[in-house]
């Protein structure tokens, strides 16, 4: 159960994209209290991008099929490894596949409803 602020249900993306706005109605129709942050405020990335690579890796943080990917040269987008992956995503937050929701426990990249319901069940009454 959640118990305080620090607990609370961390939202990092940004509000005009679409799958965004999928989750934030999803969270708000299931009364889930959360905090929203935009990704693209200044420190953002740089402070959390090393974490949620550790605990979800850069495979699945790395958006290689959103409008931002298909943007960048082929030069860009060749030989991608961890390190390049990273710089790319700290470099352009928007190869960030959104949301990134914190439990403060799970890490849950992307939305999907049902993982969502069995993630976020447990902090309900």
């Amino acid at each position: 159960m959640k118990t305080g602020k620090q607990d609370m249900l961390k939202v990092y993306g940004i509000k005009n994209c679409d799958t965004m706005k999928k989750a934030i109605a999803w969270l708000d129709a299931h009364e889930v209290i959360y905090e929203f942050i935009d990704y693209k405020k200044a420190g953002v990335v740089q402070n959390h991008l090393p974490d949620w690579n550790r605990r979800a890796g850069w495979q699945r943080l790395l958006n290689t099929k959103g409008m931002m990917w298909k943007r960048l040269s082929d030069e860009e987008r060749t030989d991608v490894d961890e390190s390049r992956a990273l710089a790319l995503m700290t470099d352009y937050p928007t190869l960030i596949k959104r949301p990134v929701a914190d439990t403060g426990g799970t890490l849950l990249i992307g939305f999907d409803d049902e993982r969502y319901a069995q993630e976020l069940k447990r902090g309900r009454p």
